[in-house]
């Protein structure tokens, strides 16, 4: 029997789903009560530092978030460049050792693909260190850059040993949300006590 190692994962903040038509999938989840959504667009003027697989990274991204309670549904559809997103929409991969070959592709079949961990908000730089003691790299990273702050986010290759990819996001103190759109429209504004 294998030892377990000490847990640090932490706890699920977000579970995204990927999908080729990212309306579709948001208009699908409000009519399960979830949303609305900020929906944003990860490019290179969003997010300028970008890898993929070790090296320089070109993927684009329309992101979709929405809160439920302490968790956050996202949606991501690429729309451009390599992804672990673009991956997951065309092929099951290498590693999935009971597939019949004619069931290889997914046809653009939209599904969970990755839940993200808070680590215990330990800096990233301790994160990869930690997986990568566990045996899993960086498969896509990059620093997505808000109003104010930073966030930085990385995609390790957990997929292969867990069936599903592990994320982990950190925002920097002073994170403020950057331009975006609301869909279907903003929430309305909470009344504070006492206004009418």
């Amino acid at each position: 029997m294998p030892d377990v190692p000490t847990p640090f994962l932490g706890a699920i903040t977000e579970v995204c789903i990927v999908t080729p038509d990212h309306q579709k999938t948001m208009d699908g989840l409000l009519r399960l009560g979830i949303g609305p959504f900020q929906v944003f667009d990860f490019n290179s003027l969003t997010v300028p530092t970008r890898r993929f697989r070790g090296q320089e990274g070109d993927f684009e991204l329309k992101v979709c978030f929405a809160k439920q309670s302490d968790l956050v549904f996202e949606i991501m559809q690429p729309v451009g460049g390599n992804s672990l997103m673009a991956e997951w929409l065309h092929e099951f991969g290498t590693n999935r050792s009971l597939m019949i070959p004619n069931l290889m592709k997914r046809n653009n079949k939209e599904g969970v693909q990755h839940i993200a961990f808070d680590c215990k908000n330990i800096p990233m730089t301790e994160r990869k260190r930690e997986m990568q003691v566990r045996g899993f790299e960086p498969a896509m990273e990059g620093v997505w850059k808000g109003r104010k702050g930073t966030c930085t986010f990385c995609f390790f290759n957990t997929e292969a040993s867990v069936g599903t990819v592990v994320e982990s996001i950190d925002f920097s103190g002073d994170w403020e949300d950057p331009e975006h759109e609301w869909y279907p429209e903003a929430p309305k504004e909470q009344s504070v006590e006492g206004e009418k």
